[in-house]
């Protein structure tokens, strides 16, 4: 359990409510993908998590480069920014795009400044077409990332929160790694269509290598 809800499921209701119950200090990384516009959820998102993860928590928070210094002035303070991840995405990512469709930002806060002293991490990712587990949610992205940085970040024993879990890659990926998740879904429609997802995705029988990611920024920017 993780506060009055049972691990590993996916909670139908406004994650502004329901994470009002997530105890202090107690998940070891969100990783979620807000709608863009609304740089009010960035904002609440970085509140709750500066109350909810723990002190070498990090959060992951897909958005687009369009509206970067406005998310960054809705999260610092309370967080801190680390670092920016970047998807590269082939092929006919969205409905009418073909080639190489965008370069999408994730970008990596903590709550202390010592989450990055413990991860070594690819912050390049290519995404090939056909990169996706089976769903048909609008704004899905390839699961590659996500496999790549949720085994880099966690480790068995983590907790996982996504307060906007969409068609429900973060859980269905966390299932996959063998990983312990929350997950919030304000649209009753789609959080079933998540749950079921999940239902049809497989444990890996062997974890991925982690030894192959590294952080490919020059030093000195990564100090910085």
């Amino acid at each position: 359990m993780l506060g009055p809800y049972p691990l590993d499921s996916i909670i139908t209701g406004d994650a502004r409510q329901l994470a009002q119950a997530i105890p202090d200090a107690s998940v070891d990384l969100i990783f979620t993908d807000p709608v863009y516009d609304r740089i009010e959820d960035y904002r609440w998102l970085a509140e709750t998590a500066a109350r909810v993860l723990k002190p070498d928590g990090a959060l992951l928070v897909w958005q687009a480069t369009r509206l970067m210094s406005q998310t960054m002035k809705a999260m610092e303070p309370p967080l801190n920014y680390v670092w920016t991840l970047h998807m590269q995405k082939y092929g006919p990512c969205y409905p009418g795009k073909t080639g190489i469709c965008v370069i999408t930002h994730c970008y990596w806060f903590d709550v202390s400044g010592t989450s990055k002293t413990l991860i070594k991490i690819a912050d390049w990712i290519g995404a090939a077409q056909g990169g996706r587990i089976d769903n048909d949610h609008r704004w899905s992205k390839p699961i590659k990332p996500y496999i790549a940085w949720l085994n880099a970040f966690t480790d068995r024993t983590a907790i996982i929160l996504d307060p906007f879990t969409g068609g429900g890659t973060v859980p269905a990926v966390c299932k996959i790694l063998e990983r312990r998740y929350l997950a919030f879904e304000i649209d009753p429609a789609t959080a079933n269509k998540a749950r079921a997802r999940v239902a049809d995705t497989l444990p890996l029988l062997d974890g991925p290598d982690n030894t192959g990611f590294h952080l490919t920024a020059p030093p000195t920017l990564w100090d910085a």
